[in-house]
């Protein structure tokens, strides 16, 4: 397959030798290929994410001294932490699920 998208760029100096800079797009030729590196970097992103959230949320209970509101805030924003976890695990095995389906979990997941 011809890789369309700038992947290396050599540059050859006059008697030298060559230098080779890769880019960061190395070995993404297929729509597959560049979903697989999005899902890489952003799985950790959210997990990452939804700590924070919770932790907020943790934070908010910690200092909310009785008010009814805050420790309303803090239980919204955990069971919104907790819902969004489910949903992160969910996609996850679903996302793995339909791989071995359709015969794709070498180039997706």
């Amino acid at each position: 397959m011809t890789p369309y998208l700038a992947q290396q760029l050599i540059i050859q100096p006059s008697g030298g030798t060559p230098v080779s800079i890769n880019g960061p797009l190395v070995g993404i030729n297929k729509l597959s290929d560049l979903v697989g590196v999005i899902v890489t970097f952003l799985t950790p992103l959210s997990a990452i994410i939804l700590f924070l959230i919770i932790s907020w949320g943790g934070y908010d209970l910690l200092l909310s001294s009785g008010d009814p509101e805050r420790v309303q805030s803090g239980q919204q924003k955990i069971t919104a932490g907790i819902i969004g976890f489910v949903l992160l695990v969910l996609s996850f095995f679903l996302s793995r699920l339909l791989g071995q389906i359709f015969g794709v979990g070498g180039g997706i997941l």
